[in-house]
């Protein structure tokens, strides 16, 4: 599956901003999905994750009640909604794709990756 993220861009501390990421294929739906980010000179970490349906989902801590993870199968399509945005959540956003209909939080178990879409959040 190939993984294509958009919808980045600057925003101010407490604005919105939406990522969508499209996958090629038929089979999409036999894909759990989750975001990743990785700002300037750290290691990638977990955002959040969403099973085959959308029905579980999951996020990291530091996101959780400002971001929301949805997906539409007749769209191949992923999306993070991402709300009240601190200077803290810059960095470069890649979805990922797990082979499995599971949810997972771990980098290691994603095989398929997006290019990026870069997020800054000014202060």
């Amino acid at each position: 599956v190939q993984l294509q993220a958009s919808g980045g861009g600057l925003v101010q501390a407490g604005g919105s901003l939406r990522l969508s990421c499209a996958a090629s294929g038929r089979t999409f739906s036999m894909y759990a999905m989750g975001w990743f980010r990785q700002a300037l000179g750290k290691e990638r970490e977990f955002v959040s994750t969403i099973n085959w349906s959308g029905d579980s989902t999951d996020y990291a801590d530091s996101v959780k009640g400002r971001f929301t993870i949805s997906r539409d199968n007749a769209k191949n399509t992923v999306y993070l909604q991402m709300n009240s945005l601190k200077p803290e959540d810059t960095a470069v956003y890649y979805c990922a794709a797990r082979s499995s209909r599971v949810r997972g939080g771990k980098f290691d178990e994603y095989a398929y990756w997006g290019q990026g879409t870069q997020v800054t959040v000014s202060s």
